[in-house]
């Protein structure tokens, strides 16, 4: 069969679980089309898209101006490997220095690349530069913590499924309680070797958890306190996605190291980084750490493409502003809701509770029924169904979701 040959909904399905590896369970629906907030199944239903890729696909499906870029790129150099420079590179890591306000980038393709890379930093800069004695650093995180699935980061991860019979673990990470300044001072006292903070901001795949005002700004005081870096995970929650560029913004926190994904590429191309000023990433050196994809001029030509859309179209301000009403409307629903307990979130990144347990499969029928009615979304943890359009939605657009979203809980009214 041709990969150019049209097939049917139930012909895809059934080729991705003969012949791919399961991990991953989707819902029911087979896409072949995106275009800004909408997506069409290979039926030519029109569904809109309430999850972005795990927010990836902030500026839209197939956004003109990224998909440009791509093409241009595509037909002059797309991949020299670093073993040689490349006239894209250089411009791209001005370019997203300056635009996040750090010194230098690391370039990466994958969000959990990206997140080890930053681990690597860490500890590279505790050995060499805080005087942590050789293989004792040790780097806090959060319970419910998801930066990835690679075998260190599920090393720190209290979610059994990614976990089990994936040891043996890698040492070196203290877990305390997310959103819990007294737990963070603890963990910083209880032993000289910490050498970072590493944190989700908002913590997307918990459930959408947004932590107390105030305590980025408080962690980062710690952190400064004691000379031990604090690095962001805004791999879903950065590039606009929460109402500001970075979600720390909301909490005027400038992080030691920042990593992202996911949208920075506008969906089109991976792409991720690390960014961090001198002293710390001047630690790494030739041959400590690369990747043959990362950096390459495909990748850079759609970034700074996809970074423009981003604050050409004031996409954080329209993120915000959305957030507001959506949650509004939401809370309103949800006055009479026995099926709904809450809605939290920060801009366009939400989540409702539903009122069953984890292992019910309420979430997933009502997703189910969102597509049958034309909208995209996904369960996570069981009971929680998280909610992140593109950030191009019009407010006319929003409040058509909302109505089916109502109208689609309406039918597991009890």
């Amino acid at each position: 069969m041709s990969v150019l040959e049209k097939i049917s909904s139930a012909e895809a399905i059934a080729l991705e679980n003969q012949y791919g590896a399961h991990n991953y369970h989707p819902l029911p629906v087979v896409l072949s089309k995106g275009k800004g907030v909408f997506v069409w199944d290979v039926e030519g239903k029109k569904y809109y898209d309430f999850l972005s890729a795990y927010s990836a696909v902030n500026q839209g499906h197939c956004h003109p101006e990224i998909i440009e870029a791509l093409t241009d790129q595509a037909q002059t150099l797309t991949l020299t490997s670093r073993a040689f420079y490349n006239d894209k590179l250089g411009v791209y890591e001005k370019f997203v220095a300056d635009y996040f306000g750090f010194d230098k980038v690391l370039p990466m393709n994958t969000g959990a690349e990206a997140v080890e890379t930053a681990i690597k930093i860490c500890r590279k800069w505790a050995y060499e530069k805080k005087g942590i004695n050789e293989n004792e650093a040790q780097i806090i995180v959060c319970e419910n913590n998801f930066h990835g699935r690679t075998t260190t980061i599920i090393s720190f991860s209290n979610d059994e499924n990614a976990r089990k019979n994936f040891g043996p673990y890698t040492a070196g990470f203290i877990k305390i309680p997310y959103d819990n300044i007294e737990a963070l001072e603890q963990a910083i006292q209880s032993s000289s070797n910490i050498a970072g903070f590493l944190v989700e901001p908002i913590q997307g795949e918990a459930g959408v958890y947004v932590p107390s005002e105030g305590y980025l700004a408080k962690a980062k005081a710690l952190c400064e306190k004691h000379n031990i870096l604090f690095i962001a995970d805004e791999v879903q929650t950065g590039i606009a996605r929460t109402g500001k560029l970075l979600a720390v913004q909301h909490e005027n926190v400038q992080p030691d190291v920042l990593i992202l994904g996911k949208a920075i590429s506008g969906g089109v191309y991976p792409v991720s980084a690390v960014l961090a000023d001198d002293a710390i990433m001047n630690v790494i050196k030739p041959g400590q750490h690369g990747s043959t994809f990362g950096g390459n001029p495909l990748a850079a030509a759609v970034a700074i493409a996809a970074l423009n859309v981003v604050e050409k179209e004031k996409l954080a301000d329209n993120a915000e502003r959305l957030g507001v009403i959506f949650r509004e409307k939401l809370k309103d629903y949800i006055k009479t809701s026995n099926t709904v307990t809450m809605v939290r979130g920060k801009g366009l990144l939400n989540a409702i509770v539903i009122n069953d347990t984890e292992e019910s499969e309420t979430a997933w029928n009502i997703c189910v029924k969102l597509a049958e009615n034309g909208l995209l979304a996904k369960p996570t943890h069981g009971n929680i169904i998280r909610f992140a359009p593109p950030l191009v939605m019009t407010e006319e657009q929003l409040l058509d979701c909302i109505s089916i979203i109502t109208k689609t809980l309406q039918e597991f009214e009890k």
